[in-house]
């Protein structure tokens, strides 16, 4: 989250007037088991009312697996009960979560079914394929990497990201999920994937500064990310869980 989505906007600002500054405050997690992501996600509200104190006008919760680990549908939960955060504080902004981004993303890129990666273990990355699955959209084959650690996760090489996206099953795939975990690293990837299996690629970092781009009423692009921010879906729809205010 800290290197990806800057490297996004980053990438917008070379294409487009807007700049951006860049605020963050951590939820506490070592391990990616479900009970410290429980943990986690309980420390959200924190979170959300001390980015708010700096009056930011778009939040991004960049735990897809804390999410989805919560229950079926927890997105639309989570963000109504961030943004609320917000709002109570005078500061009311847009929250997007990575789990809402990457199920909006898929359907703004028209997927029926997906082929997937992922960092977590078995058990955990069978959750994510079943969240996904309860939104409407097939998963395929999938790539569970096992990397229990979290600090691990971020130190995975995206370069071997290209070698393990050829070996999925990915005939009848619509789109490519690169990494469904915006802790692991794949941008430097997505393009070469693309190009290489003729399909679209996309990532849960990706997929949230897309969404985030669009909470902020701007033309999603950024050169060198893929489909998704390629210009092609610059001006898709927007829907927030909770209608409200944004800068």
């Amino acid at each position: 989250m800290e290197t990806e989505i800057p490297a996004l906007f980053r990438a917008r600002e070379a294409v487009a007037p807007e700049r951006f500054t860049f605020h963050s405050s951590r939820m506490r997690m070592k391990e990616v088991t479900k009970k410290e992501l429980e943990a986690m996600d309980a420390d959200s509200t924190r979170c959300a009312a001390e980015l708010s104190d700096a009056r930011v006008d778009v939040l991004g919760y960049a735990c897809l697996v804390a999410i989805m680990s919560m229950g079926k549908g927890y997105h639309c939960v989570s963000e109504q009960k961030l943004a609320q955060i917000t709002l109570d504080n005078a500061a009311p902004a847009p929250v997007v979560t990575s789990a809402g981004a990457l199920v909006s993303a898929l359907e703004v890129l028209g997927a029926k079914k997906i082929a997937l990666v992922a960092p977590y273990m078995k058990p955990l990355t069978k959750l994510v394929v079943e969240y996904i699955k309860d939104q409407g959209i097939d998963v395929g084959d999938y790539r569970a990497l096992e990397i229990p650690n979290n600090l691990d996760v971020a130190a995975h090489d995206p370069r071997n990201l290209v070698g393990i996206a050829k070996q999925l099953d990915h005939q009848d795939a619509d789109v490519i999920v690169l990494s469904a975990c915006v802790q692991m690293p794949s941008l430097q990837s997505i393009e070469i994937v693309e190009n290489e299996l003729g399909k679209p690629v996309v990532s849960a970092a990706i997929s949230t500064a897309h969404q985030m781009m669009r909470a902020l009423d701007l033309p999603a692009i950024a050169p060198g990310a893929g489909a998704l921010l390629s210009g092609k879906y610059a001006d898709a729809p927007y829907s927030p869980s909770l209608p409200i205010a944004v800068k």
